[in-house]
């Protein structure tokens, strides 16, 4: 899957020389990611990171393959980047934006963990959310309405390496408006380019024509100890629970 996914982002990164408004055209340079079978090219990885974080740092928003579907990221602890992500999604600000890492040992700096760190580490990095209680080293005035957080480390190696590089979580969601469906192409959310700085072209994820494929990661909270409550299955459902009930003996919220 790595692999593949390493392939598919020899695609292209269109970066918009400015932000404009809706319905105004804009102008944008192509710059080619590079990479090999095993590890990205390092020059190519280097200067896509940079453009990515250099864009997000201005308080813009960045398109970027998952390992699910597209998504549009910022960074969490800037609070006008925040508002603008609801404002892409068509959202009031009550639907929760996840916040997404590099690595599994930078969530309890934002999250309060009551699971072993084990079952982090199987399921994360990969396709799941999990919904833990937030630390007050997050930004209150992302998702100010809840005490809970979802936190996300997607097994794809371009967002995992740009997470790593910013100096705070990310703050992400899916590329498409609330309520339509996910995407797997750049091209399918096509409408929302004018709003972002930055569009990372890492190919097709997963396959088009599958409704399977646009189902997004599987929501698990996990906030209160020894039980859990899918939110959403998503595309990881079954392995999920079959790691939470059989091997940390963890049981339903309604159990």
């Amino acid at each position: 899957m790595l692999r593949a996914q390493r392939a598919a982002l020899a695609g292209l990164i269109r970066a918009a020389e400015g932000v404009p408004g809706p319905g105004r055209a804009r102008s944008s340079r192509l710059l080619p990611l590079p990479c090999g079978a095993a590890r990205p090219e390092p020059r190519g990885w280097r200067e896509a990171v940079a453009a990515a974080v250099g864009a997000l740092q201005e308080g813009g928003l960045v398109a970027v393959p998952t390992d699910t579907v597209y998504g549009v990221a910022c960074l969490a602890q800037d609070s006008r980047a925040v508002r603008s992500i609801y404002s892409l999604k068509g959202r009031n600000g009550t639907k929760p934006l996840a916040i997404c890492l590099g690595d599994v040992e930078h969530i309890y700096r934002y999250c309060h963990v009551n699971v072993p760190d084990e079952l982090l580490q199987d399921l994360l990095p990969g396709p799941v959310t999990l919904v833990l209680k937030r630390s007050e080293e997050l930004n209150k005035d992302l998702n100010p309405f809840t005490s809970l957080v979802g936190v996300r480390i997607p097994n794809h190696p371009f967002i995992r390496e740009l997470a790593r590089a910013c100096p705070g979580p990310l703050a992400l969601t899916s590329a498409n408006v609330s309520s339509q469906a996910s995407t797997l192409t750049v091209s399918e959310f096509q409408d929302l380019w004018p709003q972002l700085s930055l569009v990372v072209d890492g190919g097709p994820i997963g396959d088009v024509q599958s409704p399977q494929c646009r189902l997004g990661s599987t929501v698990v909270d996990l906030s209160v100890s020894g039980k859990f409550t899918i939110i959403r299955p998503g595309c990881a459902l079954t392995a999920t629970v079959e790691i939470l009930r059989q091997k940390y003996g963890l049981v339903p919220e309604s159990s």
